[in-house]
């Protein structure tokens, strides 16, 4: 749920709709042949699996790496805070962050100059969609100061087709604007984009890639979310990697981003990098993107784990 938002209970929501549950579809999934080939004795998450397959000479180059300040929100809050957090993230190597939460008490200005005297930089943010022009252009100018490149909308959610519409009218407006002032403008997903029936057997993700204008907005493919689309709503439920290539391979916008997350394969819940099931490797293969954006909103052991667990396993990565 990035950025805060309720991407889990919007799966449950869709699901109930359709008269499933959360556990009934993962373990239609998990009875098939991605279930057989994964799970392990006494139901534990095997062991760095996707590593497995890492295969091949192409890397993830180390300046392409960022990571979604969500993943660290409760050091960012708590101890040891938002300075020393973003110092952490600095000597882990991480070279960018994508914003999100606000900018802790500082102007854009003031988080800029920050992020620069730690070698950092803000180079994408998550941004709702704005009220008005004049909220969208204080949200560009503040992108612009931060230096960042792109803005994606982590989150929309609804049953009903004509909102789906309504957004993507107001994306491919504010995408215009963006553009005007050298920003580029995106769209994130989650699993229920994939899960939602809008009737007659119309997705979200239906709408939004016949409605979004392809030479204004991109996707933040958000794999984790995109996989477990794919076996929730039993498209991709034998090949979720398949269904995640083939997400992108379908859709007339360009996939800029990811969203790097790993799924445990015995609950279906968010895992460290190469802790999961998810053969990252070959959808790096069939699809290279600008940025790799590390993410575990439930980070598995602590912070500073997940961090450096999460850009080891890019830098080491092999596809």
């Amino acid at each position: 749920m990035c950025y805060g938002f309720d991407g889990e209970g919007a799966v449950r929501r869709s699901l109930s709709e359709r008269g499933l549950s959360r556990r009934g579809a993962l373990r239609t999934a998990l009875g098939g042949a991605l279930g057989a080939s994964l799970l392990v004795a006494g139901g534990t998450a095997p062991a760095a699996h996707a590593k497995t397959r890492s295969i091949g000479r192409r890397r993830v180059p180390p300046g392409l790496i960022s990571m979604q300040l969500w993943t660290v929100r409760s050091a960012l809050y708590g101890d040891p805070g938002f300075d020393a957090t973003l110092r952490m993230l600095a000597d882990l190597g991480y070279p960018k962050v994508e914003q999100a939460l606000g900018y802790f008490g500082r102007t854009a200005q003031e988080l800029r100059d920050f992020y620069d005297s730690i070698g950092i930089s803000a180079t994408s943010s998550h941004d709702g969609i704005s009220d008005s022009d004049q909220a969208l252009h204080t949200k560009i100018d503040n992108a612009l100061t931060l230096g960042q490149s792109y803005m994606v909308v982590p989150y929309l959610n609804s049953s009903d087709k004509s909102d789906w519409q309504r957004w993507a009218e107001r994306m491919n407006h504010e995408a215009e604007a963006a553009r005007s002032a050298g920003l580029r403008y995106g769209y994130h997903n989650h699993a229920h984009e994939f899960t939602i029936d809008l009737g007659g057997g119309v997705t979200p993700w239906q709408v939004l890639t016949s409605e979004l204008d392809p030479k204004l907005v991109h996707f933040e493919i958000d794999i984790y979310w995109a996989v477990r689309g794919g076996i929730e709503s039993g498209d991709g439920a034998s090949d979720p990697e398949g269904f995640t290539i083939d997400v992108m391979r379908r859709a007339p916008q360009r996939v800029l981003q990811y969203h790097v997350k790993d799924r445990h394969a015995h609950d279906g819940d968010m895992a460290d990098l190469g802790t999961g099931h998810i053969d990252f490797a070959r959808i790096f293969r069939a699809h290279a993107v600008q940025e790799y954006i590390v993410e575990n909103d439930t980070p598995d052991v602590s912070v500073p784990q997940t961090s450096e667990v999460g850009y080891s396993y890019l830098r080491q990565l092999r596809y």
